[in-house]
């Protein structure tokens, strides 16, 4: 079972992560996490949070001689700005915690944001100790456990990637196909989009919110390639990759919606509008040996992967840390007052997709272990290539 936890505070003086479950056998260096690390760091409209880090993996366990040796992958990521904030964050009580408490207390707490919610569950007094575990640097963790998994879906051919197709009611126009290194393709803007024109409106919308001290939201697709049919499972809902899928996307931060193929669209349209035809296709291994006409279901039927390629759009809600606060409560008060507002970005949306492509590689590696598990790649790869020659010949015979 392939699974990980992660753990840290945005302003604490590292982030950790540990990976169970990836087989011995994974050729894995730091430079391969560390590239996942800084594609998440980019993206115009990003805060000065991004130039004071610059976020490099350590291994401290799992890793040997640039393959993984089988046992749980351990990742740290120093933060740098640790230095700035250790009298806030020292993990020992001070001497004068009691008289005068610590810098930036907060108490003015956010709409949209988790303070007042986890300080009510939590029975804080302090938002600092919701806001710095809920922050989005802890995807940071996230993006490095989801190089891991690239490492070794690359491993059999699958190829992860993602675009902007919206911002701030800016819709990018879809391409006429897909590059073959999306994800390059896509870092190649500044607010990783296809669309050239559309670049150019985005990045004019990104300036005007931040001269209005607002924040902007938007959508990216994540696309997989190369994936087999038969990942996920009918037979239970928790077993359902499109359902994984969905949970996974909605755990990023400030993720408010994810769509499949058609998505929403579907709803929309008759049937006949909606399913894909098939034809017999003797030169489709991955696919069973049958070919679609079209890709409206995204790559999923029945909760299993259908061998083409994934297509998920994932919907995020302008970042709650607004310069010009909303109206708020004062919890040490109880009065009326204007929100806190921390240090933040414009808008985050082209990082979010370099986050949803390592949430989707996760759960892909997870079925893909369920479905070929073994203890080492060599072992995973001869259950593979077993089972896409089997499916090879199953239809029509």
């Amino acid at each position: 079972m392939l699974r990980f936890t992660t753990a840290g505070e945005s302003h604490g003086p590292s982030l950790v992560a540990i990976l169970e479950g990836m087989p011995a056998g994974v050729p894995l260096l730091a430079a391969t996490v560390d590239a996942q690390l800084h594609r998440r760091q980019q993206g115009y409209g990003r805060g000065r949070r991004m130039q004071i880090e610059r976020d490099a993996v350590s291994f401290t366990g799992g890793v040997r001689a640039g393959e993984t040796t089988g046992a749980p992958i351990a990742m740290l990521v120093q933060n740098r700005d640790w230095k700035n904030w250790e009298d806030v964050m020292d993990p020992a009580p001070r001497a004068d915690d009691a008289e005068a408490g610590r810098r930036r207390v907060l108490t003015r707490v956010r709409p949209g944001h988790a303070d007042l919610t986890g300080l009510l569950k939590y029975d804080r007094t302090d938002a600092r100790d919701i806001l710095e575990r809920a922050s989005a640097r802890e995807t940071t963790m996230r993006v490095a456990c989801g190089a891991v998994a690239r490492a070794m879906l690359a491993e059999f051919g699958v190829s992860i990637g993602s675009h902007l197709v919206h911002l701030g009611g800016i819709d990018a126009a879809p391409p006429a196909a897909w590059p073959a290194d999306l994800a390059a393709a896509a870092d190649a803007s500044p607010v990783r989009t296809l669309d050239a024109d559309a670049e150019a409106r985005m990045i004019a919308a990104i300036d005007a919110a931040k001269r209005e001290g607002n924040t902007l939201g938007g959508v990216c697709e994540v696309v997989a390639t190369g994936l087999p049919v038969g990942l996920g499972s009918h037979v239970s809902w928790d077993r359902k990759l499109d359902g994984r899928i969905g949970q996974a996307m909605l755990s990023i931060p400030a993720v408010k919606g994810v769509e499949i193929g058609l998505g929403f669209a579907a709803a929309r349209v008759p049937g006949s509008a909606v399913h894909d035809a098939m034809h017999p296709d003797p030169g489709a291994p991955r696919t069973g040996g049958v070919r679609r006409e079209s890709n409206r279901a995204g790559g999923l039927e029945g909760g299993i992967t259908t061998g083409e390629p994934l297509v998920v759009r994932v919907a995020m809600k302008p970042i709650a840390t607004l310069m010009r606060p909303l109206a708020t409560v004062d919890v040490a008060t109880g009065a009326a007052a204007d929100a806190a507002a921390e240090r933040s970005d414009v808008t985050a949306v082209p990082a979010m997709g370099v986050i949803a492509e390592a949430m989707l590689a996760l759960v892909l590696a997870q079925a893909w272990l369920e479905k070929f598990g073994g203890d080492s790649l060599d072992e995973v790869r001869r259950n593979h290539d077993a089972y896409l020659s089997h499916v090879a010949g199953r239809v029509g015979a």
